[in-house]
């Protein structure tokens, strides 16, 4: 048996260097200790913010949180190295109550700014040299104004969302911890116990029985307590309902997408424009059942892969070649830096006992990015570096150019730039691939992208907004009316040729991302525009780089959609959507021709 390696027995060129944020954690604890002081001194503006102070304790706030975030990112990624570390187990505990307890502490800043006039507070971040930096966040505290309650209603509202959030709770409790599959038979008739993981394995399997026994096994578990989760799950659109009603938001979608500032129509574009090309998913649909050769094509049936596997395996040298070679459009400076992070200590690479599962991308404010991988050596691990790499050049030039109030980009763009470098890279593996087999292999993998992203994603957008909107008007959701929901919109999206079987209906049932509400949609939308930017880079060269550089400097300086403006990808019309879609029907042509 191939044993995994230890951390000790990796060279240290594979790993990362947490050194540059602390030399030993001796430094760490020093910091630690003066973090008690940072929020000490910013707390000290309690019940004493005016007009001319404002500066002075955002400063303080934020010179408080770049230590405790930086204990933080340490701490974590330490750990992340070996979980089974006592040491840095404690570190981030440790780190994590400070950010708690630091959040509770500077609470009271900016309600107490909310009382300042608004007038006042944008005309001397207009004026006021210290202000300036802080204009945007002025602007965007004083437009949350009109849905901001009295100090006593807030205090109430912040004491109810741990009770408001209890559906989450509970619904990840049963799933989570309760919830037992059945034992079902593998590809080679051994009876193994299902489960979430196993799903994932066995429902892209060659095997087509194997596929159904897992698809039917899981969601009839799913359906034998489907009165619970159709409980939770009404708890949670209530709760949402709640919240809308307390700040005054015309609908809980509304609500939702206020924090970004983000109107409705940007939601409701990406589904009308989804349904208007839902052909081209019918299209996929029937390309899938001809390339498996089937009869009949069963919901089943739409995640194996259509390609055989493709073997080739890759070593970490040839996946960053590869990776530098497939983002050659981004520009000289863009490589530079990918270079800088394969040689300065950015990457862990490889897996190793203890280690943290999957991959990420994270910083501490003022140092370098830091990626996360479990290298195997497959092709989809080379999309991961490139993947990771782009939100680590993101952060790299919001690091750069951004205060540290500024620093974070949207979560609503936080994947426009990884997505970007994937659309790059399998452009150049297209263009250099060197049999029918790998070009389908690579045709797949990113026509299932746009099933699983752009098609999923927005379908799990409308069965919120659907349901949001019937709790809204005061119909009850039912089991049978959320079963019915979902069943409808499977049979919508997959189209004619999809057998739909009964056992969908149950599948809203395991999708947490739903008490997360209205979230899903950003998966779509960041898809769509990175896709779209993508195109936009290798037509136009210099100048769209450029442009691109700059939304990839701008942080959180300004609101999502006029960053993305910047790129030439203006998600307030759905032309974006179009282009990308327009994309997704060249990768149908190129793989009808090769079947």
């Amino acid at each position: 048996m191939k044993r995994l390696p230890s951390r000790d027995e990796i060279d240290g060129k594979y790993k990362w260097r947490l050194e540059d944020i602390y030399g030993n954690d001796a430094l760490w604890e020093e910091d630690y200790g003066k973090a008690y002081s940072l929020i000490e001194k910013a707390e000290s503006f309690r019940g004493g913010i005016d007009i001319s102070n404002v500066p002075d304790v955002l400063k303080a706030r934020d010179e408080a949180f770049m230590l405790v975030e930086r204990l933080y990112s340490y701490a974590r990624m330490r750990k992340d190295e070996d979980n089974t570390k006592a040491v840095y187990q404690g570190l981030a505990d440790r780190a994590m109550s400070l950010y708690v307890e630091a959040s509770g502490r500077l609470s009271f800043i900016e309600p107490e700014i909310l009382k300042l006039p608004g007038d006042e507070l944008l005309n001397r971040a207009n004026e006021d040299a210290g202000m300036k930096v802080y204009r945007h966040y002025i602007e965007n505290l004083v437009r949350q104004k009109d849905h901001i309650l009295d100090a006593e209603k807030e205090r109430i509202l912040a004491e109810a969302q741990e009770a408001l959030s209890s559906p989450g709770d509970i619904y990840r409790m049963l799933t989570d911890a309760d919830l037992r599959f059945p034992v079902i038979k593998d590809e080679n008739g051994e009876e193994v116990e299902l489960s979430k993981g196993r799903y994932s394995k066995m429902i892209s399997s060659f095997d087509r029985q194997v596929r159904e026994n897992a698809f039917k096994a899981l969601h009839t578990t799913y359906g034998s307590y489907i009165n619970t989760i159709a409980a939770s799950m009404r708890a949670n659109i209530k709760a949402d309902i709640f919240n809308k009603n307390q700040r005054r938001f015309n609908s809980s979608l509304e609500a939702s997408l206020f924090q970004d500032n983000i109107p409705v129509r940007v939601y409701d574009d990406l589904i009308d424009t989804v349904n208007e090309r839902l052909p081209l998913m019918y299209r996929y649909v029937s390309l899938r059942k001809r390339a498996l050769g089937l009869n009949e094509i069963h919901l089943y049936d739409m995640y194996v892969p259509l390609v055989r596997e493709y073997d080739r395996e890759f070593t970490y040298e040839e996946a960053r070649d590869i990776v530098l070679e497939g983002l050659r459009p981004l520009g000289d400076e863009y490589l530079d830096i990918v270079k800088e992070g394969f040689e300065s200590g950015w990457i862990d690479v490889y897996e190793t006992r203890g280690k943290t599962s999957g991959g990420y991308s994270s910083w501490a404010y003022g140092v370098h990015p830091y990626i996360l991988l479990n290298y195997q050596g497959k092709l989809d691990d080379v999309f991961t570096l490139a993947h990771e790499m782009g939100h680590s050049v993101h952060t790299y030039y919001s690091d750069k150019a951004q205060p540290f109030i500024y620093k974070s980009y949207p979560i609503f763009l936080a994947e426009i730039a990884s997505t970007c470098n994937e659309a790059l890279l399998i452009n150049h593996l297209l263009d250099k691939s060197g049999s029918k087999e790998e070009k389908m292999y690579l045709l797949n993998h990113f026509m299932d992208q746009y099933r699983s992203t752009l098609f999923r994603q927005t379908m799990f957008a409308e069965f919120e907004k659907i349901t949001h909107g019937m709790a809204e008007a005061g119909e009850p959701l039912t089991p049978d009316t959320l079963c019915n929901v979902y069943h409808d919109l499977n049979a919508k999206y997959f189209g004619p040729d999809a057998v739909i079987d009964k056992e969908i209906s149950y599948e809203w049932a395991r999708i947490p991302h739903f008490y997360n509400s209205f979230y899903v949609y950003k998966y779509a939308t960041g898809f769509s525009a990175a896709i779209a930017l993508s195109q936009i880079i290798l037509r136009d060269g210099k100048r769209a780089v450029d442009n691109y550089t700059e939304f990839l400097k701008s942080g959180g300086s300004d609101y999502p959609l006029n960053i993305l403006k910047r790129t030439g990808v203006d998600l307030t019309v759905p032309e974006p959507i179009y282009d990308a879609l327009d994309f997704f029907e060249r990768l149908l042509d190129e793989f009808e021709k090769l079947i």
